[in-house]
């Protein structure tokens, strides 16, 4: 058991013996492993902070696990109810003899930028595969989602990782310092980061916005056990829908959202937080009903397979399940 998932389950009991519970208004607890706690997911954040999830008797709580598939395990072992994160982690856990479906989408733009360090743009009309070819590229690590995407965008440009371009891998934080020392010429990033560049002058606007570029994008989807399908369609259902709700409210009362994520990120600067949720909303980066299609997990699984992460194609039927969201779009 983790230190992460001990304290919260302490902090959970503790909150049961002081309330809810003697009064029989105990609610279920279910707890949902992030692999970072950033704004993309702000609309998770919105339903837990409206009442959605508690106003259906569950008391759903954030546990962040910043290492790899950390996460995914989280729920595979059974210390979270849920995890947030591209539907691949459920291809592999799929392909491992695991059995985890996506059943609701939050984010469904690939959430990545390309960048020209300032001087070094295409010109007008220019190539993008003569562009990046013999370019030093600052991208994520390894098994990332940016880092999977360079490598997509590589492969379609007919590009080879090692012999057409120079594939710089590292923390994500560290793309600016790679452009701004003149070690990268093209950055691959995400935000605040990307707002952080251009405030630097570090580079422009992106010269790939990849949430336009790809379209639907099964990037960010909430994953649980199918077991937890088969004994317990009720919680899920109620956990679905108040996904949905928060996905609604974050649209549709932008003002109000931007003042949850406020509270959510206290310590980010607020012109970083206020450009990057600006992007959010004009990129459409959050599903605006929860639907994963089939044209999004098709993008995704393309990217990691054309990144060598995914070894081989996984059907959308094996684990993606969209009877709840499609139950609650009816009513």
């Amino acid at each position: 058991m983790t230190k992460a998932f001990k304290s919260l389950l302490l902090s959970t009991i503790v909150a049961v013996s002081l309330g809810g519970g003697a009064l029989g208004e105990e609610k279920k607890t279910l707890i949902v492993a992030e692999p970072v706690h950033g704004t993309g997911y702000l609309p998770l954040y919105v339903a837990i902070a409206k009442g959605y999830f508690s106003d259906a008797g569950l008391d759903v709580k954030i546990m962040t696990v910043e290492s790899g598939s950390g996460h995914t395990n989280a729920v595979l072992s059974g210390q979270a109810f849920a995890f947030i994160g591209g539907p691949e982690h459920d291809a592999f856990a799929k392909l491992k003899g695991a059995e985890l479906r996506g059943v609701v989408n939050v984010v469904d733009r690939g959430n990545v930028y390309i960048n020209a360090a300032k001087g070094k743009e295409p010109a007008a009309g220019e190539n993008m595969a003569d562009f990046f070819k013999g370019k030093s590229i600052a991208t994520g690590p390894f098994g990332g989602t940016p880092n999977s995407i360079t490598r997509y965008l590589l492969k379609k440009y007919n590009l080879d990782d090692k012999k057409d371009v120079t594939l710089q891998e590292m923390p994500n934080s560290a793309v600016l310092s790679a452009v701004k020392t003149s070690a990268a010429q093209i950055g691959v990033t995400t935000e605040p980061f990307l707002t952080q560049g251009i405030k630097q002058n570090l580079w422009g606007e992106p010269i790939i916005n990849i949430p336009k570029e790809l379209g639907p994008y099964a990037y960010s989807t909430l994953n649980i056990r199918l077991d937890s399908i088969q004994k317990d369609p009720e919680t899920v259902r109620k956990f679905v829908e108040g996904v949905m709700k928060g996905l609604k409210f974050t649209y549709s009362e932008q003002e109000e959202a931007i003042k949850i994520a406020k509270k959510e990120f206290p310590t980010m600067a607020p012109e970083d937080l206020k450009a990057t949720l600006d992007r959010s909303f004009a990129d459409e980066i959050w599903s605006k009903d929860g639907l994963i299609s089939e044209k999004s997990w098709e993008t995704a699984e393309s990217v990691v397979l054309a990144a060598g992460i995914l070894k081989q194609p996984v059907p959308y039927g094996d684990i993606i399940d969209m009877q709840f969201v499609k139950g609650a779009k009816a009513n």
